[in-house]
């Protein structure tokens, strides 16, 4: 039923009819919408008129509609629910977009149009909008390199087109690894291990308990199994994924993506990838970004340090004499947490439900925002998922959805996507809104109850929802989250700040079976322990980080997993840290263009969040009014309509300095 996926939505406040698609629609609607996407290219290309911004910018910001309804429905199902025939249509269409998108970048006609009016811009009259939209669509032509010619276009084409398959094929093989492996587990075999951990992995294995690899389960297993050998083995599994030697192997696809990338760069004049990408960030270049990068290292790296000497010392009490490994550190760190700051996690987990959360995370963006969530009883793409309708003052806003339960067809993480993003033109179009994450799921008639880094990670993901939500913009390919990719995590970890607020905590921190709230001494232990362990985790992000700079700042490796190694010795990481996402399972990086050469754009982000949110502390609270509306006005609503410094500046009055991260994450006294 094809009309239901190319035709404006019908189904309640504008949701596509879930109910009425099925996978045999993808294609012929896929076929049929990129034959009208061509169709409408080649009549903008063909005008005979003289090119204006009208009929040509504006003609191509109002193409391909039918398309992006297809790919955004696809897409969604696809990462969230994904099945062999989805993974199947997936591999046909890659190449084919990759294709078509390369024969639009490629029509020189169309960029001759564009050229034009580029030559044009200061008298055509345009407003701020209306010329940052002509700047951003020739930005985009010129980096895909519209501007080549003859063998050099040729070449791009394939370059991009290969791409794009090895992407499709990167995140099909981790998927498949991750939905594999499981370790079944003895009931001598739970001891040691907290209710909450045991009934997900009864669930996991349909009654017989097993560890999977799904970070619901994998990472609690890690910090709460007294049984060495069984950690080691857990762990050894997670560390392998895409890297098996067999045909889900992703090793070979990440040296020759990597090559490509290096090829597509100087195909366009620059000396390498990192200088092709950083150009458009906030950041620039690949040297503001390491300066960054090592001036955090060197304070984490000696906070790890100090950490696994105790860590090493609790070991040796239990009569463990060898040394710290990647699967001792989070058991002997959640038992150093237990001691130092009186929390259990198995005790802290009942204060923290999903559904409080769910509500905590809406009742701070009504006392910021103004922003009304109504639950909405409406056929949506898995049973799992659930909806809401957002309003402000009475007005429709958005719709937002939540998917918050692991399940094998779900990639892991933890993300934020769009069914339709907010647009002022041609029509009014209220964004769809969709956060996605890994929980575990509970058994049935049982509240979920998450970790507290579970709930940050809720936090998080609307961070990037209101986003979404609030942005207030005239056009859909400036609006919501497409910004640069260093100031995309702004506002999502900006937003986690709220769940420390002790206000926040008291009112929605209670107890999934006596409603009682969270004990105050508990609730100054989870505060006093924000920054534990934070050398541990600042070094694993930073171990990918250093590493994918590495990777796309020079040439190309002729192995990636020996440069890994390299950078690795190279920054003395600690043996007993493994990065947050090694190479085969770095799908930030591989799966797509996203974050290569942006990993680090966590902690660019994370210098203006924290600094962002002092000034919230220096007007007077958390829900200062007056800097919320700030914060709305000037970075939620504006998209990219205005280059992200100009937004931040707007909002602060200046751009921060590492300090306030630093102090954030308690690396310095």
């Amino acid at each position: 039923m094809t009309d239901a996926l190319m035709q404006p939505w019908d189904g309640p406040y504008g949701l596509p009819r879930f109910e009425a698609i099925s996978d045999d629609d993808f294609a012929p609607a896929f076929a049929a919408a990129l034959a009208e996407h061509k169709a409408e290219i080649d009549a903008i290309a063909d005008n005979p008129e003289a090119p204006t911004f009208a009929n040509t910018v504006l003609a191509l910001e109002g193409s391909g509609f039918a398309l992006d309804r297809v790919l955004s429905v696809f897409y969604n199902l696809a990462g969230s629910d994904s099945n062999d025939a989805r993974q199947a249509l997936q591999r046909d269409f890659a190449p084919q977009l990759s294709a078509h998108y390369s024969d639009i970048n490629n029509n020189r006609a169309l960029f001759d149009r564009v050229e034009t009016l580029w030559a044009q811009r200061d008298e055509l009259g345009l407003d701020e909008q209306d010329a940052r939209l002509l700047y951003l669509t020739r930005r985009g032509f010129v980096r895909s390199g519209a501007a080549l010619t003859g063998k050099q276009a040729d070449r791009m084409r394939e370059v991009m087109s290969r791409l794009s398959s090895l992407g499709t094929q990167f995140t099909q093989n981790l998927l498949k690894d991750e939905s594999s492996w499981q370790m079944e587990l003895a009931e001598d075999q739970l001891d040691g291990l907290p209710d909450f951990l045991i009934s997900a992995a009864r669930r996991a294995g349909n009654g017989k308990p097993v560890i999977t690899l799904s970070r619901s389960l994998i990472v609690p297993f890690l910090q709460f199994c007294p049984d060495r050998a069984l950690r080691e083995k857990a762990y050894t599994a997670w560390a392998a994924r895409g890297a098996n030697g067999g045909e889900t192997d992703n090793r070979g696809i990440a040296t020759e993506t990597l090559k490509l990338r290096e090829e597509r760069a100087k195909l366009l004049g620059y000396d390498n990838f990192a200088a092709f990408k950083l150009e458009t960030e906030m950041a620039g270049s690949p040297e503001r970004v390491e300066e960054l990068l090592m001036q955090v290292w060197t304070p984490a790296k000696a906070q790890a340090d100090a950490d696994a000497a105790k860590l090493t010392q609790m070991m040796r009490e239990d009569g463990i004499n060898g040394e710290l490994q990647a699967w001792d550190w989070r058991y002997y760190s959640e038992k150093r947490r237990q001691a130092e700051h009186d929390l259990d996690e198995a005790k802290l987990k009942p204060y923290f439900q999903l559904d409080k959360m769910i509500e905590a995370a809406f009742d701070c963006s009504t006392r910021l925002f103004g922003l009304q969530f109504e639950p909405l009883d409406v056929p949506l793409y898995h049973i799992d998922a659930r909806a809401w309708r957002v309003t402000r003052d009475g007005q429709h806003v958005a719709v937002f959805i939540g998917d918050y339960f692991a399940r094998p067809s779900k990639r892991s993480g933890a993300w934020c996507s769009a069914f339709q993003s907010q647009a002022g033109w041609p029509e009014a179009q209220a964004p769809i809104v969709v956060n996605v994450c890994n929980f575990a799921q509970p058994d049935e008639g049982q509240p979920a109850l998450l970790s507290y880094d579970d709930a940050r990670t809720l936090f998080h993901e609307f961070g990037h929802a209101l986003h979404q939500m609030l942005s207030d913009v005239r056009y859909s390919s400036m609006s919501g989250t497409s910004v640069a990719r260093d100031f995309v995590e702004l506002p999502s970890q900006l937003y986690e700040h709220w769940l420390e607020v002790p206000e926040v905590l008291a009112k929605f921190a209670v107890h999934a079976e006596t409603g009682e709230p969270m004990p105050q001494a508990m609730a100054d232990a989870v505060l006093g322990a924000a920054t534990y362990d934070m050398g541990f985790q600042t070094v694993e992000y930073l171990g990918s980080a250093l590493v994918d700079l590495a990777f796309h700042r020079g040439a190309a490796p002729e192995d990636a997993m020996a440069k890994q190694a390299e950078v690795l010795a190279g920054i003395d990481m600690p043996k007993a840290i493994g990065m947050r996402h090694a190479t085969p399972q770095f799908a930030h990086v591989f799966s797509g263009d996203g974050y290569s050469s942006g990993y680090y754009s966590y902690m660019w982000s994370e210098v203006m969040d924290a600094d962002a949110f002092d000034a919230f502390k220096e007007a007077g609270g958390a829900f200062d009014e007056k800097t919320a509306d700030s914060l709305k006005s000037n970075i939620l609503s504006m998209g990219g309509s205005k280059p992200a410094e100009d937004l931040y500046t707007a909002f602060r009055g200046r751009m921060p300095g590492v300090d306030a991260l630093l102090r954030g994450r308690g690396l310095v006294a």
